[in-house]
């Protein structure tokens, strides 16, 4: 029988974007019993409802037994991860030099050491809506007879004058552009009708294979969103299969975990809620982000269908600024081979439990919710009662740099907020690092806090 740590590695090789994400977590929803909340027109203790954000972001619901406005234990997590997007006019052909050779233009998304993501398989995956309003799935380079796309790099024997340069130039930004096919003129073949190529005819030769598998023209990527991934699946890492490398698990492997702790939960006194987010990797920006009305919109659609006591409205509100939350989110793992960056005495470690980070945020403390110690020790009593390791980091010392999370998005609600999630290693790289011991604590812990009273 499957562990859980290989359904977790399933899940992250198979959805490797935000949209298969919330595709997939719908299923498992629905399997046990959730219900697009559209489908409601009344809602009671023990119903089970989702609300699916233009299909890149999802928050799930467990109505509990008490009013609403008591306030609802949440877990927030993220399901974007760093990657490369087509830009709206990607396919072009190199044709100064008559190479052939044909291009994906891409943009980089997300916090990126961009010359980890050359010279490395990539996956295409996405969607392409037609002006009809079809919508056509892309997926190229997962299955074992697709072929997979490539950024290529100069051979070391000729980079004297790239590798004097510092790591942020090393490979420009313009130049992460995958190769996708190579289509070079050929006079020379014994059939040339056969094998002839003219010159500058790649990019029709790609554009052609579109059209052909996916029904869709050049004007259609206008309207696409299309991601390069790294190619191939998560697996695991080293002797023992202790650890599991693969990609996003920024911040798939805390999404993971909650979205099946939300779908084991029992009914509870208190409603239980679970968000996968989008865009975080960008600032929570945008319709499908937290730093939007994506949970305040979500919530007063649940309360539209209960039977409140006081004004609607007024309960959205209370049911936020009660509420209790831990924002699923990664942490640094300490790296003993440039332990320089870290404060030991205050770094989470590979294998030593769930991390709690108190604040997250930049020099001091810039864009960090702060925990209020009262939260903090209610849940660390709720975890040493249920038998789950933990400990306590900070990303790195103290102006080392810096990052955020949902955490602060969420504390604008008034309610309480605690950065709670599974430290990674090789973070933001295209394959990450994870515990797996860290995994599994990480879902006892979230499944234990939706019981938290």
């Amino acid at each position: 029988m499957k562990t859980f740590i290989d359904n977790y590695i399933d899940f992250i090789s198979d959805n490797k974007t935000e949209r298969r994400c919330t595709e997939a977590s719908i299923r498992l929803a629905e399997a046990k019993g959730y219900r697009n909340i559209e489908s409601c027109t009344s809602l009671k203790a023990g119903d089970k409802v989702y609300v699916n954000k233009m299909d890149k972001s999802l928050i799930l619901f467990n109505i509990g037994k008490d009013d609403i406005s008591r306030g609802m234990n949440i877990l927030g997590a993220h399901i974007d991860s760093p990657r490369l997007d087509a830009k709206q006019r990607p396919v072009y052909e190199e044709k100064i030099y008559k190479t052939g050779i044909v291009y994906l233009n891409t943009h980089y998304y997300g916090g990126i050491k961009k010359y980890q993501w050359v010279a490395i398989p990539l996956a295409l995956d996405g969607v392409v809506v037609k002006t009809d309003g079809t919508r056509v799935n892309v997926a190229i380079g997962e299955d074992p007879g697709d072929p997979v796309f490539c950024i290529s790099d100069i051979l070391p024997h000729i980079a004297q004058e790239q590798m004097k340069k510092p790591a942020s130039e090393f490979i420009e930004a313009e130049k992460l552009d995958a190769v996708l096919a190579c289509y070079p003129n050929v006079k020379d073949y014994k059939d040339p009708e056969k094998d002839a190529y003219k010159a500058g005819d790649g990019k029709e030769k790609v554009l052609k294979f579109f059209e052909e598998k996916y029904g869709i023209g050049e004007e259609d990527f206008a309207s696409a969103e299309l991601e390069l991934v790294p190619a191939g699946r998560a697996r695991y890492l080293g002797i023992g299969k202790t650890l599991v490398v693969g990609y996003g698990q920024d911040d798939r492997v805390c999404a993971y975990t909650s979205l099946i702790a939300m779908l084991e939960g029992k009914t509870e006194s208190r409603t239980s809620c679970c968000i996968l987010a989008d865009k975080e990797e960008i600032g929570s920006a945008g319709a499908t982000g937290m730093n939007s009305h994506l949970l305040d919109n979500a919530v007063a659609e649940v309360v539209a269908r209960l039977d409140v006591k006081v004004n609607p409205e007024l309960a959205v509100r209370r049911a936020l600024a009660n509420s209790y939350m831990l924002s699923s989110d990664v942490n640094t793992a300490f790296d003993p081979l440039n332990p320089t960056l870290y404060d030991r005495y205050n770094s989470s470690y590979l294998g030593r439990g769930v991390v709690f980070n108190k604040y997250t945020g930049a020099r001091g403390k810039s864009g960090a919710s702060d925990a209020n110690p009262e939260f903090i020790a209610k849940v660390r009593g709720l975890l040493y009662d249920n038998d789950v390791h933990f400990q306590n980091a900070e990303l790195a010392k103290v102006d080392v740099g810096g990052g955020g999370t949902i955490a602060h998005y969420a504390a604008e609600y008034g309610m309480q907020v605690l950065d709670c999630g599974v430290s990674v290693l090789s973070m933001h790289a295209p394959w990450e690092i994870t515990s797996a011991y860290d995994i599994e604590q990480a879902y006892k812990c979230y499944k234990a806090f939706l019981q938290l009273d």
